[in-house]
């Protein structure tokens, strides 16, 4: 009889725990259920055509980070007394082929300065709109990019003379801000067109003029959301 009663008393317990279990279960799916289908993302991966919202950062020729999202990056780089420009997340269409030459971001400047749109180019749009295909959330990645044409250019004492820029207060390594257009051809034409932000870093210099960088090879993301198509 003792026997028999110590089975019965384990197996009330192994039914009281199942029990147990398929209640949490089920608050845990009535939870869900009133969550929607959005908490789903957390378990999938970017596909083509979904819309996803990033942080970044981006690096300059050296290595050195001059545009992020993330608040530890930022703060770093200002108490190093490194110049680098904050900015929000950015929503991207994974995979998607953009026309315009240019796409906008708005940065501002870790001194204070006044916002500003830095110009990333298609070929960069596109190299981060197809890197992040496969991607989770929370998944870090980093993403190079190769730019379609030269993105070194040099510019003589007399050019920077032109634009108020002493030479002799430039070194190599200094950040260079140069602006660029959405539509080079705009004066010859009379008409209008958009001034864009574009940061590069000085590669050489000599009593001519210097060589600057304006290539963006590198750019960490970090997915936040994921919008499925």
């Amino acid at each position: 009889m003792g026997v028999k009663k110590k089975k019965e008393e384990s197996t009330k317990l192994v039914s009281k725990i199942l029990i147990v279990c398929v209640c949490v279960l089920f608050v845990g799916l009535m939870i869900h259920s009133g969550m929607g289908t959005g908490w789903l993302t957390i378990f999938s991966s970017v596909k083509s055509g979904d819309t996803v919202v990033i942080d970044y950062t981006l690096f300059d020729a050296a290595g050195k980070p001059i545009v992020t999202t993330e608040k530890s990056t930022y703060d770093q780089a200002v108490a190093q007394g490194s110049g680098i420009f904050g900015s929000k997340q950015i929503t991207i269409t994974a995979n998607q082929t953009m026309e315009k030459p240019i796409y906008s971001i708005l940065v501002y400047p870790s001194n204070g300065g006044k916002v500003q749109q830095l110009a990333l180019f298609s070929s960069e749009y596109n190299a981060l709109s197809s890197g992040i295909i496969g991607m989770r959330v929370n998944e870090q990645k980093r993403i190079a990019i190769s730019p379609n044409t030269t993105m070194t250019y040099d510019w003589s004492a007399e050019r920077l003379a032109l634009n108020k820029i002493n030479l002799s207060e430039i070194t190599v390594g200094d950040s260079f801000f140069m602006g660029v257009s959405d539509n080079p051809e705009a004066a010859a034409n009379n008409t209008t067109a958009s001034a864009f932000l574009r940061i590069g870093e000085v590669t050489k210099k000599s009593p001519e003029g210097v060589v600057v960088n304006f290539s963006f090879p590198a750019i960490d993301v970090r997915v936040v959301t994921i919008n499925k198509q």
